[in-house]
């Protein structure tokens, strides 16, 4: 950052224009870069919002050690066996019969066969101690009740409102440098009048010296004069630092290094007044252009879309599933150690039954959540109205201020100079002149207040009725 400050104040002459000041500050000031970023912020989330239309594919591995194989039998398995019978025609045990042709039996009854197959124990023990296992699935959401609609709204509106407090954020930047930008101008203008007040007061120290040689004046009347002067220089010490400070206020809302201490175009000469601004206003322009009234209102629409989220998770959801699994062992053809595996497609539904009010009470929360950003919305509009009004209030009030002090000034000037000349010969004291110089550098003071009020107001009242220009 501190590069990109340097780069720009070598870009600029060494005196900076207000459109300069304001170019630097919006492209410099922090928290113009915290907006812009938000709005990216915003744009990634509505991209994320649009992918939820489409499938999603996803890749799972595992695999699994067991400490043991399984075996489905506990020993060796006999099985009795069966031959064909011609004279019944059906299939018949091979017993073991006795000396009357009846099949011998086991003392608790059991007959015996002759013959016998054997499962061995080791057919039917299987490896699973190394398991391996893999899926490819493919989800895609066909009806989730209105979800995926309702975020991909919020997304759009939230990428509004990311932009709207961009320009609002601007706005207040550009007031910002203005407001320090006409702090200098002040200060270099007061800074004018103290060093005329101070070449008066040496005129009339000189004056007053040689009225006291000449016996026509008193010591005393020498100290007060002296006693003005260091007034006099106090104060325009006070103003020296006071713009250095504000040079400095003014560098870092630039962006510029707070040691460059920049000069302004409009320090230099005297101050003109400026045109007055028009006071007239439709709140519906008012609200039409003020960025956070836009921002509330986008505000609301997206926690009316919240409610549609809320309502969606009351609603059935349908999905298409495919998948391809795959495992080592495998038991699609016996229990073969290699990996093969097979597709599958289905559809999955989901009916929320009861949660007991879990889902209902959600959707009256968002529901209030909704009401209390209408009624935020609302209560902003009553206050910017008010605050309208009393911009425009101030701003002529400004202006006839302006005008007030203007006439103070002729008269301070008059005042000044019939006090000179009636000192001069003699028919006013110096005290008259010293309260004349006094009333001058009041109303001098109080005319350059009344300049840079007079600006300072246009510009409120354009940012309050949401018209300020930037770039």
């Amino acid at each position: 950052m501190l590069a990109m400050s340097s780069v720009v104040g070598e870009s600029y002459a060494d005196t900076l224009t207000l459109e300069q000041c304001r170019t630097m500050a919006l492209a410099n000031n922090k928290a113009m870069q915290i907006a812009r970023e938000r709005v990216n912020s915003a744009d990634y989330q509505k991209q994320e919002a649009r992918a939820a239309y489409l499938p999603g594919f996803d890749l799972t591995m595992s695999y699994l050690h067991n400490q043991k194989q399984i075996s489905l039998l506990e020993s060796d398995q006999y099985l009795p066996t069966k031959s064909f019978n011609p004279a019944s025609g059906e299939y018949e045990f091979n017993l073991v019969t006795g000396p009357d042709g009846n099949p011998a039996t086991t003392p608790d009854g059991g007959v015996i066969p002759s013959q016998v197959a054997m499962i061995p124990k080791s057919a039917m023990t299987y490896d699973v101690r190394n398991v391996f296992a893999g899926a490819v699935t493919l989800t895609q959401p066909l009806y989730m009740g209105g979800k995926i609609r309702a975020l991909n709204k919020m997304s759009d509106y939230a990428k509004d409102l990311a932009e709207s407090q961009v320009g609002n954020e601007a706005k207040e930047v550009v007031y910002m440098v203005d407001e320090a930008y006409w702090q200098v101008v002040s200060l270099a203008a007061k800074k004018r009048l103290a060093d005329s007040y101070i070449a008066l007061l040496d005129t009339l120290n000189r004056n007053v010296k040689a009225l006291v040689s000449q016996g026509l004046a008193t010591k005393s009347d020498l100290l007060s004069v002296e006693v003005k002067q260091n007034e006099a220089q106090i104060d325009l010490t006070r103003v020296v630092n006071g713009m250095e400070l504000s040079r400095m206020a003014l560098a870092q809302i630039c962006g510029l290094p707070l040691d460059s201490k920049p000069a302004v175009a409009d320090e230099q000469g005297a101050l003109t007044a400026a045109s007055a601004d028009d006071t007239s206003f439709e709140m519906s322009e008012v609200y039409s252009n003020r960025n956070d009234i836009r921002s509330l209102d986008l505000a609301v629409k997206i926690y009316e879309q919240k409610q549609n989220v809320v309502r969606a998770e009351m609603l059935p959801s349908v999905a298409l599933v495919g998948a391809y699994s795959m495992t080592n062992p495998n038991v699609f053809n016996g229990f073969d150690k290699s990996l093969k595996g097979m597709f599958s497609i289905g559809a999955m539904v989901k009916v929320p039954l009861w949660h007991w009010g879990s889902n209902y009470n959600k959707l009256r929360q968002a529901r209030s959540e909704a009401f209390v950003k209408r009624l935020e919305l609302d209560e902003a509009k009553e206050k910017v109205e008010l605050q309208v009004n009393q911009a425009a209030y101030r701003t002529a009030e400004a202006q006839k201020v302006l005008k007030s002090t203007t006439s103070n000034l002729a008269k301070a000037d008059e005042n000044l100079r019939q006090a000179h000349l009636g000192y001069g010969e003699g028919v006013m004291t110096l005290d008259n002149v010293m309260t004349a110089q006094t009333a001058w550098l009041k109303a001098n003071s109080e005319n350059i207040d009344a300049l840079i009020d007079v600006r300072l107001c246009n510009v409120y009242l354009q940012k309050v009725k949401g018209i300020l220009s930037y770039e």
